[in-house]
């Protein structure tokens, strides 16, 4: 609906409602009120799931310009294995679009029905599972579509009993999105049921209901549900990580030692907490400590707990976090069995692994647990392998295969799935004639008996999943940066590879853009050589042909003056673009590698998919760099020295779309003492900068003309309405008197200043505010009077330095308040670099962020 493009992004995060009065007491009973979208489709999407018997769920929701269906909710799936399918286009050809467009169910059975419907979907994940779509309305307007998931081999369900169950579940769904839009701020239409039902974050991850683990290892912990504080023992603060002298007490220090995935169950835990009086046996997981080289890994909890009333009425929920990671019992009984058993979580990362498996894969547990086995194990870091685990997890089928170690021995993989991970067996065997890594077990070979054939699961994600997966990711790569870590992170995984390198033509020489793996200094003498040089990847970008070399051998007898390095196969893809050469692409491989025929015709593919795209990221750095430009200039090159004060802007680009945006600050002189302005001009584009620069220009000029401060937003306002440049802006003003520390403070839509006192107390200045910049020419913003003690800092910031995809914005200003109440420096310039290393923390950064710090009367400022 129209009214949904209304209010700016920044002041509607997608997915969540609240920041004002009116999200007081929304659903989710956050802080501050805030809802989240996910909340009422959860319960809905896991009650499909188990009626029709399925494993896995998902809620696609459209995007808020409508041209994409995003994932916001998914169950039984890891996230992981469905990332090319995030976002998907409204007009594509895939089962979920055309369930939103269509407006009717679609059931799939098969792996059959499935490719003579939607033969790209089934190209790229190419698994044998059942699928039923489902269109989500809210007032008869389509906002969504339901995928339930299912496997293929389970017994037949008929397509009238689908229908029926997805029917109900899209009636759940549509009372519960109902009420949710029911809450969101600015909804005034009150025939605009479905306003507000749109999502442009990460999916949320929701578990399917789980018996909980047997606990090794319990910690204390009190949990106030009015304040959001956390204390807790010793115990409780060693499993989630935090040293004592280092924990604030604060949900978000919790929220960010818990794996993005399950964040919804730890807010889930605090509504159960609010609702029933309990929480029973909660899983999540949290971060354990890292390995040398920086490696992520998890460590299983549950949160058990009752709630008690304390003094004033204060809701406590006091509980246990408990160490799910083991489970004596089960451990005793898998160690006796003669196999190796490991197990794996959701996301495929290790959880457990019995003596026998360590002594199989000549690697001990302590090495293995949190991490994906093929970043641990590097034999097994084979798209073969973790095609199988793909496999299993899409078909929910058990898959088996032989895998060839590295001191030559031949192991037996039996990959059995679950909604909740993976169980696998591993076992040493003799493979049969021409056996190879990665095919699938036969009763017939080996010394140990294999499993049954009919335990073989499909597994054939080839060289025509990597093209497809290829040409997904390059359609989001934006920059020539985006697209050589893009081709990066799909080619060296999707082919075994361990070396890249992407070299560019520039003034006839290449020019290296990108390298992953070779020596430190190896690729230096390679740098600027010319066209003619006798080198492989030049060869094969002037004659437009793939060079594969299977040894080291081959390479020198082709070329025999080459300084080689470790590697023991390389190909050489030439980049063309449109019949123009682009550069030239070099893989390497660490072993001798032989190159089939499907293998050469998708590097082939890929060399040109990935030169187009330079070519198109090329033209965007271009045009990007004089939209920079253009952000420089209309932005203070330096701000006025000012008795008494101490100032200091930063700027931070989004790392979405285009560099550029709408986000300014300012300090100017009046006619009465000194203004400090941030606002933030809706859109990421050089339009949105253009208004910016006119907005800065007029609020200068209006202000210093000495205008009081609620006549300066005011005619700002009416001019940006007579300009009907279709954008809207926020802004806050505040006008300060350097002799006496009295100010005046004006809010148009824009998010709460922060003020920290001398005395390190911090606290976000609640001012009264009027709509948005551009939306109402005659509107009336009101007058707030504040004062500055000697020793106090101001922060204005835009919202782009609070917000963050799947988080809402008041854990997002707790978590400036806080970095803001504990910097302890002198120097204003610090501390700006301190609280703008929060939004640089967030490597997927949608918006742009400005900050501008005041600092009053320190003693550096007299």
């Amino acid at each position: 609906m129209d009214d949904a493009a209304a209010v700016p992004p920044g002041e509607r995060p997608a997915g969540v409602l609240g920041g004002g009065a009116e999200g007081e007491g929304g659903a989710a009973g956050g802080r501050g009120g805030a809802a989240r979208i996910e909340d009422a489709l959860a319960e809905a999407v896991v009650a499909a799931v188990q009626d029709l018997e399925g494993y896995g769920g998902l809620v696609y929701l459209r995007s808020r310009d409508r041209r994409s269906l995003v994932l916001c909710v998914v169950c039984g799936v890891p996230r992981s294995l469905l990332r090319s399918w995030w976002r998907v286009p409204v007009g594509g050809a895939l089962p979920m679009s055309e369930a939103y467009r269509g407006g009717e169910s679609l059931w799939l059975p098969d792996e059959a029905a499935t490719m003579l419907r939607f033969p790209q979907f089934t190209a790229a994940l190419p698994y044998s599972f059942a699928s039923a779509y489902h269109p989500v309305r809210v007032g008869g307007e389509p906002v969504g579509v339901l995928a339930v998931l299912r496997s293929a081999n389970r017994e037949p369900v008929g397509e009238r009993t689908v229908r029926a169950v997805l029917r109900g579940a899209g009636r759940d769904m549509e009372e519960r999105l109902t009420e949710f839009a029911r809450q969101v701020p600015g909804r005034t239409d009150p025939d605009a049921v479905a306003y507000g039902i749109d999502y442009d974050d990460q999916p949320v991850s929701v578990r399917l209901p789980t018996p909980p683990a047997r606990a090794v290892s319990v910690g204390m912990i009190e949990w106030d549900l009015d304040s959001d504080r956390w204390s807790g023992d010793d115990d409780a603060l060693a499993l989630l990580g935090v040293a004592r002298a280092d924990f604030g007490g604060t949900t978000a220090e919790v929220e960010d030692r818990v794996s993005p995935d399950d964040l919804y169950e730890l807010r889930a835990s605090r509504r159960e907490a609010a609702d029933t009086g309990q929480v029973r046996g909660r899983h999540f997981r949290v971060l354990d400590e890292p390995e040398v080289d920086g490696r992520m890994r998890y460590r299983p909890v549950e949160l058990w707990g009752h709630v008690v009333r304390a003094e004033g009425a204060t809701r406590l929920l006091v509980g246990a976090l408990v160490d799910a990671a083991g489970g004596a019992t089960a451990a005793e009984a898998a160690e006796r069995l003669p196999d190796g058993v490991f197990s794996l979580d959701q996301d495929g990362r290790v959880v457990y692994a019995n003596l026998r498996c360590q002594e199989l894969l000549r690697c001990e547990l302590d090495r293995m647990l949190g991490h994906y086995p093929w970043e641990v194990l590097t034999w097994l870091r084979d798209p073969a392998y973790e095609d199988r685990y793909r496999a299993a997890m899409l078909s929910q089928e058990p898959v088996s295969y032989l895998v060839h170690d590295p001191e030559g021995d031949w192991l037996g993989f039996v990959l059995y799935p679950g909604v909740h991970g993976l169980t696998g067996r591993v076992f040493p065997t003799s493979p049969p004639a021409g056996a190879e890594p990665g095919r699938a077990l036969s009763p017939a070979g080996g010394a140990v008996a294999a499993p049954p054939s009919g335990l073989v699961g499909t597994a054939r994600a080839g060289a025509l999943y990597h093209v497809v997966q290829m040409a997904s990711v390059l359609t989001e790569a934006v920059t020539v940066r985006d697209v050589c870590r893009a081709v990066a992170e799909q080619l060296l995984p999707g082919f075994g590879a361990q070396e890249i390198a992407l070299y560019t033509i520039r003034d006839n020489r290449m020019h290296l853009l990108w390298e992953s793996g070779y020596p430190e200094h190896f690729l230096d003498r390679f740098e600027g050589v010319p066209l003619d040089a006798d080198l492989p990847g030049v060869h094969a970008l002037t004659t437009r042909l793939p060079l594969f070399f299977e040894s080291p051998e081959a390479l020198a007898d082709t070329y025999s003056g080459l300084v080689m390095d470790q590697m023991s196969a390389w190909s050489f893809l030439p980049l063309i673009a449109s019949g123009h050469p682009v550069g030239s692409c070099i893989l390497g491989w660490s072993a001798p590698h032989r190159f089939t025929p499907e293998e050469r015709s998708a590097l082939t593919a890929l060399g040109g998919l990935t030169a187009q795209a330079m070519e198109r990221a090329r033209l965007y750095d271009a045009e990007s760099a004089v939209a920079r430009g253009l952000q420089e200039g209309l932005l203070p090159h330096r701000l006025p020295v000012i008795d008494r004060m101490l100032t200091t802007g930063r700027y931070l680009p989004g790392t979405q779309g285009m560099a550029i945006g709408g986000d300014w600050y300012d300090v100017i002189r009046t006619g009465r003492g000194v203004a400090l302005v941030i606002g933030d001009v809706e859109g990421h584009s050089v339009g949105a900068a253009a208004v910016m620069g006119q907005l800065r220009s007029a609020v200068h000029a209006f202000a210093a003309s000495g205008r009081p401060p609620q006549e300066v937003i005011t005619h700002t306002n009416r001019l940006l309405a007579e300009l009907e440049a279709d954008v809207f802006a926020t802004c806050c003003y505040i006008e300060l008197d350097p002799g006496t520390g009295r100010a005046l403070a004006v809010r148009a839509g824009h998010p709460p200043p922060l003020l920290r006192h001398p005395d390190g107390r911090t606290e976000s200045l609640d001012l009264p505010g009027g709509v948005l910049l551009g939306v109402q020419p005659d509107a009336v913003y009101p007058v707030t009077e504040l004062t500055l003690a000697p020793g106090s800092v101001l922060a204005l910031y835009t919202d782009g330095l609070v917000e963050t995809p799947g988080g809402d914005i008041e854990t997002g200003i707790e978590a400036v308040r806080g970095c803001l109440a504990r910097s302890r420096t002198d120097s204003v310039e610090q501390l700006a670099d301190r609280l703008i290393r929060i939004a640089r923390r967030t490597e997927d950064r949608p918006d742009d962020v400005a900050l501008l710090l005041t600092a009053y009367d320190w003693a550096g400022a007299r």
